[in-house]
This record gives C-alpha cells, structure tokens and sequence, in this order.
C-alpha cells in the first residue's frame, strides 16, 4: 500500500531518502513536476493549480495519503485544499509541521496557547514564494511567542540544483547566509526551508557556523510520517509498488536524480 509524495522537481528525492529508510516496508509514489520547476518565483493560484493537480494524480495511484515535500507548495496551496475539502478517505500533508514541532519542542495536537521556546532568534531560507507567504511565521505564531524570524529569499538556488550547476548553488549559498547574517548578525537556529537545501546542507553548515543550530526537513519528515502511520494504518492507501514519476524528460530527470543521490533512480514520463 503506497504514500505519494510530491515535489516541484528533484528537492523531494532528500524526503524519500529519509521516509524509505524509516520505513523500508512502504512502497512510495514520488511524482516530480519538473516541468514547471521552479516553484518558488511562481504566484501563489500558479502553484496551487499545479500542486492540486499532482496530488490528484498521486490519489489516482492509489495513494491515499500524500506528503507535498515541497515547502512552496505546503505554503502556497496546502491550506487552501484543505479548507476546499480534500475528498473522505484522501489526506494531504505538508512539511513544515514536524519542523515547528522540532522548534518548539511540542507536538502538533498540543492545543495550549502560545508559550515561550529556547530558540528565540531565528534564521529561515527558503524560496522567494515561501517567503512572501509567511506560512512559517503563521505557524509557529500559533505555538510559540517572542521568537523572533528573519526571512533570506533564496531566488536561485533551485534552479542552480535542478540544472546539476553545484558550484554556482554553493556560491548563492555563502551569498544569501551573508545577506541574512547582515539582517540578523546572531541568529541561534536555521531553518533549510527546502527540500532541496538539503543537498547543499553542508555549506549552509559551513557558512552559518558551528554555534547554529541548523534544522533540515528531510529525517523530522520521516519521524513524524512514522507516527502518523502508526495511529492511522488505514491511510496507506491501494498502491502497491514504489515508482517514480515525472511531468519532464524522464530521462534527463533520471540522469540528475542518478546524479544527487548517489543510486540510480529511474523515473517514468506522465
């Protein structure tokens, strides 16, 4: 029984990693819209159409669960689906709740009002589009107090990854930790918020330095999954195989995924 997962491009294959050794027994439908990556300088109707129309496709898979491991896509379009109606027996899930609840050390059916968390300065990266929808901000308003977030918009980054230029994603690394580090000389924590930051973790790491707490998506993900798995066994769905998907060229989409994974991975045009 499968669990869909969805990204704009390859960002997503940094979630799977993680929930497949978490849970090697699930089988997992990742669905790439390469064609139309990026999303993060989209509009926020853009990205919603398109995000809309992938999970329905992961729900035609046979995946009744899906997880947007794209932080784009679960700032842009996650609530508004939901508040829409997602159909009965179908859910869609974003990543930036097992990230708050990391944050603020509480879980996420912990309705109490907000109280104040350890981390109290904090940096967040993340795509253009994220940024400009403070979804962050508006989550973790409703858990926590007196946390102060400086937002850097990361315009290139994703672009540099999907298009295999490491070199020049490294560079707009150092660039945009200098940009934020201008705004917010001392933060405590990090925040990667992308999933295709973790391929270039380590020089945030490097850039921010050892005294900040960097929090990546792709293993808090996988953990939290592993819970919701565990209290809802029946939301796993009628797919039966794991297979990758892609709206671009799946050859070339493999080529790269071969690339940053280090395994090879094959995906299947649409």
């Amino acid at each position: 029984m499968a669990v869909g997962i969805f990204d704009s491009g390859l960002g997503g294959l940094t979630v799977l990693e993680a929930v497949q050794k978490r849970l090697p027994e699930v089988p997992f439908v990742y669905l790439g819209d390469n064609a139309n990556a990026p999303y993060g300088v989209r509009g926020a109707d853009d990205v919603h159409a398109l995000t809309e129309a992938a999970v329905k496709r992961l729900w035609a898979e046979g995946c009744d669960l899906v997880i947007l491991a794209c932080n784009t896509a679960s700032a842009a379009a996650l609530r508004r689906m939901q508040e829409a109606g997602v159909p009965e027996g179908k859910r869609v899930l974003g990543v930036f709740v097992p990230l708050i609840e990391a944050l603020t050390e509480r879980n996420w059916g912990d309705n109490s009002p907000p109280r104040e968390v350890a981390v109290t300065h904090v940096a967040l990266f993340a795509t253009p589009a994220t940024v400009s929808s403070r979804a962050f901000q508006r989550e973790l308003a409703f858990r926590a107090i007196g946390v102060d977030v400086e937002a850097q918009a990361c315009g290139g980054i994703v672009d540099a990854i999907e298009e295999g230029d490491m070199i020049l994603a490294e560079a707009l690394v150092r660039s945009h930790v200098d940009a934020l580090r201008r705004k917010m000389p001392d933060p405590q924590a990090a925040i990667l918020g992308c999933t295709h930051y973790p391929l270039v973790e380590d020089v945030f790491r490097a850039a921010l330095g050892p005294d900040v707490a960097v929090y990546s998506q792709a293993n808090l993900v996988a953990e939290s999954l592993a819970d919701y798995l565990t209290r809802r066994p029946g939301m796993m769905g009628s797919g039966t195989e794991s297979r990758f998907l892609t709206t671009g060229d799946a050859r070339r989409v493999s080529d790269r995924a071969t690339q940053f994974m280090r395994r090879e991975v094959r995906f299947e045009p649409l």
